[in-house]
């Protein structure tokens, strides 16, 4: 597929993380999609993973426990990053288990195999593709997740399409996510800062849904999660005076963009 200037904004923006070895939650990262002190998962599960991997945090929840893997089955993670869910969906799923990671940046593929290779894993591969168009066969996948990725589609249609596609019927569909309570400013859709930091291209929840449906999925159910105020701070910091935020006060951001815990089955 065609890389488009989103894509190019995004890309660069995690590409310069890996290249840091920094989370996505570094002081000078407008992202909605961190946590600095990486609290979204249980600590008995983070505790299994090298400190310096389990901190090198790019999500806005913990897709893994909402996954409820069981041994034995096959896993793709959109959006894999540096492979923070994929190790811990490995250890989940176990040996006679299989996780694959997706992800366009080659900076964080590089990092993942590395951090796999150096912590001994095997039941995990990760492969370079778009979320768009996913290097993955159909019908070979139990259970797909993604921690705050998504939302960095510009087709977010097309995504669910090839989610529907891979997965086996009964897979789910468990992810963490940004979405909105209604619409955002054309200034902030319009920035690829806000882009590359997870808030520009969060959509209304009720689109989020009918995107899933309109794909073939059921048993959709999101759950918000608010999140805190710096996050929209941080966010707005970083774009300082580059578009006007006037037709919107930050009281009401704080109100409108959120973190979701997601969950669908495919039939």
């Amino acid at each position: 597929m065609t890389q488009t200037p989103i894509h190019d904004a995004v890309q660069e923006h995690y590409a310069d993380r890996a290249r840091q070895s920094d989370s996505c939650c570094a002081p000078d990262a407008a992202s909605a999609c961190c946590d600095t002190k990486n609290t979204f998962y249980p600590e008995d599960l983070l505790s299994t993973i090298p400190e310096d991997v389990a901190d090198f945090s790019l999500g806005c929840g913990d897709p893994i426990t909402l996954a409820e893997l069981q041994p034995g089955q096959t896993v793709l993670d959109l959006g894999s990053g540096g492979g923070l869910d994929c190790f811990l969906a490995a250890k989940k799923v176990g040996e006679s288990g299989h996780v694959i990671g997706v992800d366009m940046t080659p900076e964080m593929l590089e990092k993942a195999r590395a951090n796999a290779e150096r912590m001994g894993v095997t039941n995990v591969e990760f492969r370079q593709g778009y979320l768009e168009d996913l290097p993955v066969d159909d019908n070979s996948v139990d259970v797909v997740i993604s921690n705050c990725v998504i939302n960095l589609s510009p087709d977010k249609e097309k995504v669910f399409r090839e989610v529907f596609r891979v997965l086996n019927p009964g897979g789910k569909l468990a992810v963490s996510d940004i979405v909105t309570d209604g619409p955002l400013p054309d200034a902030i859709k319009q920035s690829m800062s806000m882009w590359a930091g997870c808030v520009a291209g969060a959509v209304d929840a009720k689109d989020y849904i009918a995107m899933m449906e309109s794909a073939g999925f059921t048993e959709i159910s999101v759950t918000p999660t608010f999140l805190d105020k710096e996050t929209v701070d941080e966010a707005i910091k970083e774009v300082g005076d580059q578009i006007d935020l006037t037709s919107i006060s930050q009281d009401e951001l704080y109100k409108t963009i959120y973190s979701a815990r997601i969950t669908a089955r495919k039939p």
